[in-house]
């Protein structure tokens, strides 16, 4: 094992013991490679790394801390990958969102408030069709992302904001503006969103199936 991945691991195994909690502060730099018997280098390069990931952050003239740890915190890299990636990896990306997203609505249907359907409701009504891509992205992003929160998991919440990052949806919703199906799409997520209102998990789940199955099958037209 390189002596960067051996650092990496001990300062993992230092938090999942609880040894560093979040917020946790770590020991100076010369005690704690003395501790764990490494090199000052490999301990420096280590917190490089996880501070990349943001499980580390690094206060010039304070010292290293332990993030939050939240799963919006960890899972922000995989932002950045998914933005990266084209082809056949993105309908891989909208295959697992095929599979998880619709549970995750089928979970707030059982869960969100009028409050919350009426907010939403709100956001949806305040489109205009004839808006530009960025705005239709910020409704798209915003949309799904107050779904999957209502269902009430973080981890699921963080995890399908991450896949599908706003270069990819900006390229779904050009073609979808190209195509002149922007009205189409706005009244799928009112179909959704009356399904939630009403607490029907099924037809929630079955309509974020059809929708996500939708834009999957143009995104494969469109390769």
């Amino acid at each position: 094992m390189a002596v960067t991945d051996e650092a990496i691991l001990r300062i993992k195994e230092m938090i999942v013991s609880g040894a560093l909690g979040p917020g946790s502060r770590l020991p100076p730099e010369k005690e704690l490679s003395e501790t764990l018997g490494l090199s000052r280098s490999s301990l420096r390069e280590a917190v490089k790394a996880l501070e990349v990931i943001r499980v580390l952050d690094v206060r010039r003239g304070d010292g290293t801390y332990v993030t939050s740890l939240e799963p919006r915190l960890l899972l922000e890299a995989m932002s950045f990958v998914v933005d990266l990636h084209q082809d056949d990896s993105v309908l891989e990306i909208f295959a697992v969102r095929r599979m998880l997203e619709p549970q995750a609505a089928a979970l707030a249907a059982a869960a969100i408030s009028a409050q919350q359907a009426d907010d939403i409701a709100a956001a949806v009504d305040a489109v205009r069709l004839d808006a530009g891509i960025e705005e239709l992205v910020e409704h798209d992003i915003d949309f799904h992302h107050r779904i999957v929160a209502c269902a009430g998991n973080a981890y699921l919440t963080s995890l399908l904001d991450s896949l599908s990052g706003a270069t990819l949806r900006a390229r779904v919703w050009r073609g979808i503006t190209e195509d002149g199906a922007v009205t189409r799409t706005i009244d799928e997520h009112r179909s959704i969103l009356e399904a939630l209102r009403r607490g029907d998990a099924g037809l929630a789940q079955a309509l974020m199936v059809a929708h996500i199955s939708g834009v999957e099958h143009w995104l494969r037209k469109a390769r």
